[in-house]
């Protein structure tokens, strides 16, 4: 049976991954549509066991209507349910949303805080959904650990734990600097659409001559 976890890699076959990576897709973007800090904060909140498509399609409507914490206030709990319900948790989400836009108006002069500490005071937003809005409208190097980049960091052995901490905490140590911005993105892309969860696509992988994962997914019968 194959091994979900393995040992760790040597700094040189980590180098080799992210310059891969990199030559692959330098500028990799997140899959979630918004307008500014604040509908990214609303997005990744609602993303949480929600697909990043699911969410766009109600957040299409939503954010043409309430882009800043005022709008979303004045829309109220109700309102919100209305535009999200389509999303998995629609009325604990709702809540939430409703709450942070009010403590971003009380707190932060309705501002986005580009501070984890204080991104976390916030309703509904723990250390991931803060890691990925740091990363991606402050441009801080953070690493945002989901289900996909959890697998990934265990399988491949580039930052191998028990769970999404210590996986976050590995990485941020043997990540080259160079490319630390991008890594969770490079990571979580990967594990999405390459490295899935059931059955790893191993022969399409850009990574494999350094993966530990064993033993590696041949390719499907035909192709």
């Amino acid at each position: 049976m194959a091994k979900s976890r393995s040992k760790r890699l040597p700094k040189q076959d980590v180098e080799a991954i992210f310059g891969a990576f990199a030559a692959a897709n330098p500028e990799p973007k997140g899959e979630l549509d918004y307008v500014n800090a604040f509908t990214l904060l609303v997005a990744v909140v609602l993303s949480a066991q929600a697909t990043d498509a699911g969410v766009n399609k109600a957040t299409k409507a939503l954010f043409a209507v309430a882009d800043t914490p005022e709008k979303m206030v004045a829309l109220g709990v109700e309102g919100i349910e209305g535009y999200i319900k389509t999303i998995g948790l629609f009325r604990g989400k709702a809540k939430n949303v409703f709450a942070l836009s009010q403590l971003l108006i009380e707190r932060h002069g309705s501002a986005v805080p580009a501070d984890r500490e204080a991104l976390e005071a916030l309703p509904g937003v723990g250390r991931k959904t803060a890691n990925v809005v740091l990363n991606i409208f402050f441009r801080q190097p953070t690493i945002a650990v989901d289900t996909h980049l959890f697998r990934v960091g265990n399988r491949t052995g580039l930052a191998p734990g028990k769970n999404p901490l210590e996986v976050e905490l590995a990485l941020l140590k043997v990540v080259p600097e160079q490319y630390l911005l991008h890594a969770h993105h490079w990571l979580i892309l990967h594990g999405r659409y390459v490295c899935k969860a059931r059955v790893p696509e191993c022969w399409h992988c850009l990574i494999r001559d350094w993966c530990r994962y064993e033993p590696k997914t041949p390719p499907p019968k035909g192709a």
